[in-house]
């Protein structure tokens, strides 16, 4: 059985390392997890003794399959409990993840299995993201980024990419929810700010906001 700071560790990589595909420096990771550096090479020599990465000093580190299969239970277990705080307990999107930061770690597998058939085995998040089944796969779909479109360009939103609380309340607020059709109007060349409608409703958009908004185009 693992630490909670060492399955931390492991769900830091795999995200950082884009599914397990580059390599992840130990910097990236003492910014993402917030800690110091010295402290993230102790923890990656231990985890590179177990077998759950490989690290080469100077060359970043690698998750290894063994490594892949821990992350992904993980992410599964916080993507279930934000799903059941949302949809049972009338929680909002915004006020899932820390909640669900702590829920990811109990280690009843069948508590897992359970929560996830009463939950009619979800595929996605409330914030879009996709669901790990219990060997590890999920499908994956197309997301692009609403500050790539052109003016005139249609889709539906799928997912948000920060899940950052005070994002989440503003889109909230419009109304921008996966699920939600959006077509942009308008993009500022100056600032990358971008004039849309979602759901027939007209708003303005900075950069950062539309650069978190995710659609299927």
């Amino acid at each position: 059985m693992l630490s909670l700071t060492e399955e931390n560790y492991l769900k830091s990589i795999y995200h950082l390392s884009k599914a397990g595909a580059e390599s992840v420096t130990t910097n990236a990771l003492a910014e993402d997890l917030n800690t110091k550096a010295a402290s993230v090479t102790d923890m990656i020599k231990k985890l590179a003794a177990k077998d759950f990465i490989s690290y080469e000093k100077y060359y970043g580190v690698n998750i290894t399959a063994k490594g892949k299969a821990v992350a992904l239970s993980v992410i599964r277990k916080h993507r279930l409990w934000e799903t059941f705080l949302v949809q049972k307990l009338d929680f909002a999107w915004d006020e899932v993840h820390e909640v669900a930061e702590q829920l990811e770690h109990i280690q009843s597998k069948r508590l897992i299995e359970k929560l996830d058939e009463f939950l009619g085995y979800p595929k996605v998040d409330p914030h879009g993201d996709p669901i790990p089944d219990v060997h590890g796969k999920f499908k994956a779909s197309q997301q692009t980024p609403i500050d790539t479109l052109k003016p005139g360009v249609e889709s539906v939103i799928v997912a948000v990419k920060d899940s950052d609380s005070q994002l989440l309340k503003f889109l909230d607020k419009i109304g921008a929810h996966p699920g939600k059709k959006l077509k942009v109007l308008a993009r500022e060349e100056y600032d990358g700010s971008m004039e849309v409608l979602i759901n027939d409703q007209r708003h303005f958009l900075s950069k950062e906001v539309s650069e978190n908004i995710l659609v299927n185009a």
